[in-house]
């Protein structure tokens, strides 16, 4: 059985493996990174430690959220290194078995499938998993 830290973006349902997550959080305030890309929201001081926070809504195709929708944060360990990602809505941590595993529907857009380990068929939804290292490099 494998554990996964669900969260929302638009319609879609993401998890991330529960062992690369540190924390969720409400977001915090950002300083934005002069001639950054569009999905680079900034950087965030997480207790002392400077960390860089990014926009999975351009990096997965995902119109912006309204202007007044906060986001929320789920920092995610890449290399060693705290990193912000932000995220709709967070939901819970599920546990899910091999037998229900797949690989990436084909419907997936082709710039999402390198992003997409695999899915999982839930009860209420698909849950997409999230290739942490992809997502961030890209």
């Amino acid at each position: 059985m494998t554990q996964y830290v669900t969260f929302t973006l638009g319609s879609a349902l993401y998890g991330v493996d529960v062992t690369r997550v540190q924390e969720a959080l409400r977001a915090h305030t950002r300083t934005r990174v002069p001639l950054a890309p569009v999905d680079v929201a900034g950087l965030v001081n997480l207790r002392g430690q400077v960390v860089l926070t990014i926009d999975l809504r351009p990096r997965l195709g995902v119109p912006p959220l309204a202007a007044d929708a906060e986001p929320m944060m789920v920092v995610v360990q890449v290399d060693g290194e705290p990193v912000s990602l932000l995220v709709d809505e967070i939901g819970d941590v599920v546990e899910v078995g091999p037998e229900r595993f797949e690989v990436p529907p084909d419907t997936l857009d082709v710039g999402l499938r390198r992003l997409i380990t695999g899915a999982y068929k839930l009860d209420s939804a698909l849950l997409l998993i999230l290739d942490v290292d992809q997502a961030v490099a890209a």
